[in-house]
């Protein structure tokens, strides 16, 4: 049973390698093949090629110092962490708060049989993230400091300790975030919230670790000796690298005992969480009066309910309600400093900055395409829009308005940052405000152009529509192209002809075309959705 149960968790993990969510039916085998080579070379090609440069800038020098230890003790914590916080979701997700919890725990399976499997589960993919650090670190020790059995073997059991230790880690992180969970109500809002603050954790680090490593290498013998004497305990996990059989027993002693603790605590509230499901809170009715809407209101609320409801649509399609304001802000207090910079560079380029500023904002826009997917995600209840009382155009404008006011606004403070801070006269500073407000209403109607053009009503999992289909990549890299296009012109040839010219053509093609989609949109448009 045990067998089995870990198979079937393995398959739920990798179900997109083993199933096509687009078709909605199982790949072929050359397929699954396919997918499991491409994991394994990101995994061991990509992944494992960086923390092995990473290993040979800290290896040899922390070897030249005699602080070989030091090193282990280094990788080993990136491991720990990169596993820890790899699997921390999975852990939360897969053990206590999996979707098939009632149903096995309604059948004559042991609890323990069940935990088992899961365990087992979270532990290949805590190992995975770990093993990704340690085995490229411990390649490179053999090969520096000379090839041993001691060195071998120590480094063997460093990681197997750390793959416990992220085990351990990722059960304790994971009981502390599914017991959050429970008393969420709005979960997408939180999801997106963590996922924005790892994404900036993990690019803060990723800019500052070339100055990190400096700065340790060059008081590594300080740092070292801090260690042996504030912190024995981190210097003797390192020397397990190095093959100090010693440091092994101890610690592995002592992880022994750690996971008896926390096994005996999970096997107690294992239950509690896994069967607790989605609480129900007690509501008093209260009699009020409902507020008449008018049917474009109505189905507006629809769809900011349907947007904010989904982690995934709106961490895929709404990050620019993010950025495109942190940039207007990120203008206002350097932008003098950019302005000098290009003004030296393109200093044969007249008012080369009021357009590499528009082009910039156009390239931010493309990040919100939340109208795109939005007929596709209808899906199976694609009939309900199509059967309601109301003009099918209300219905699709509606759906574009979402968009239109979720970047227009951060936009509009964008552009006005802009302008504030570019010396330029007031009817380009017009322009500069009008113009990526205009592409921002292109965008959201030739979004919903490919979006009825090319929808994708079958699917199983919400992230096909949203991240897979053709309509999404095209307006993705089509967005990206036209702004490219906007600046390179300029900068090539059109230049000669002035920016106040060349933004007034811009201004006027973008509001002819959004002209001709939303007409487009009323008529033909509404014709299709209507077939669909």
């Amino acid at each position: 049973m045990l067998k089995l149960l870990l198979k079937k968790q393995l398959t739920e993990i990798f179900k997109s390698y083993f199933f096509d969510a687009k078709k909605n039916r199982m790949r072929p085998k050359w397929q699954i093949a396919a997918w499991f080579v491409f994991f394994v070379l990101i995994v061991a090609g990509m992944l494992g090629g960086i923390f092995t440069m990473l290993s040979l800038s800290l290896c040899e020098p922390m070897l030249a110092l005699d602080l070989g230890w030091m090193y282990y003790l280094i990788m080993s914590i990136v491991a720990i962490v990169l596993g820890a916080f790899g699997s921390v979701f999975n852990t939360y997700s897969v053990l206590y708060l999996a979707k098939d919890n009632d149903q096995l725990l309604s059948l004559p399976i042991p609890v323990r049989t069940i935990m088992a499997s899961r365990l087992a589960t979270v532990y290949l993919l805590g190992a995975i993230y770990s093993a990704v650090v340690m085995i490229p670190a411990m390649i490179v020790y053999c090969v520096k400091a000379g090839f041993s059995a001691a060195h071998l073997a120590g480094g063997i059991m460093l990681l197997v300790l750390v793959t416990v230790i992220v085990l351990l880690l990722s059960c304790i992180l994971g009981w502390c975030v599914a017991k959050i969970s429970l008393k969420l109500k709005n979960k997408s809002f939180i999801t997106v919230l963590l996922s924005l603050l790892f994404l900036g954790a993990y690019y803060y680090f990723y800019f500052q670790a070339n100055g990190l490593i400096q700065q340790l290498l060059l008081n590594a013998v300080y740092f070292g000796e801090k260690i042996k004497g504030a912190a024995y305990g981190l210097y003797l996990f390192g020397t397990i690298g190095e093959g100090s059989l010693t440091a092994a027993l101890i610690f592995t002693s002592f992880t022994v005992l750690a996971c008896t603790i926390v096994f005996a605590v999970m096997s107690h509230t294992f239950l509690s969480i896994a069967a607790s499901g989605e609480t129900s809170e007690k509501v008093r009715y209260v009699e009020k009066t409902a507020k008449q809407r008018t049917a474009f209101g109505a189905l507006l609320g629809k769809e900011f309910r349907r947007f904010t409801s989904s982690a995934n649509y709106m961490l895929n399609t709404g990050l620019g309600i993010l950025f495109i304001p942190a940039v207007g802000i990120a203008i206002l207090l350097k932008g003098r400093e950019i302005l000098t910079v290009l003004d030296a560079v393109f200093q044969t380029v007249p008012d080369a900055s009021a357009v590499l500023f528009c082009g910039s904002l156009m390239l931010l826009s493309s990040m919100n395409d939340m109208c795109v997917p939005s007929v596709s995600l209808e899906g199976k209840s694609l009939w309900i829009p199509q059967s309601l009382p109301v003009e099918t155009k209300t219905v699709l404008r509606a759906k574009v308005s979402v968009q239109l006011i979720l970047t227009a606004i951060p936009m509009l403070f964008a552009s006005v940052c802009a302008v504030f801070i570019l010396n330029a006269s007031l009817i380009i500073k017009a322009l500069m405000i009008l113009l990526p407000l205009a592409y921002t209403v292109f965008s959201a109607l030739t979004g919903m152009y490919f979006g009825i053009k090319m929808p994708m009503l079958q699917w199983t999992n919400e992230t096909a529509p949203v991240k897979q289909s053709g309509a999404v990549s095209l307006i993705l890299f089509g967005s990206w192209l036209l702004s490219a296009v906007f600046i390179g012109v300029y900068l090539l040839f059109a230049y000669q002809y002035g920016s106040l010219l060349y933004l007034i053509l811009w201004t006027a093609v973008l509001a002819a075309a959004s002209a001709f989609l939303l007409h487009w949109m009323d008529t033909e448009g509404c014709r299709r959705f209507t077939e669909l």
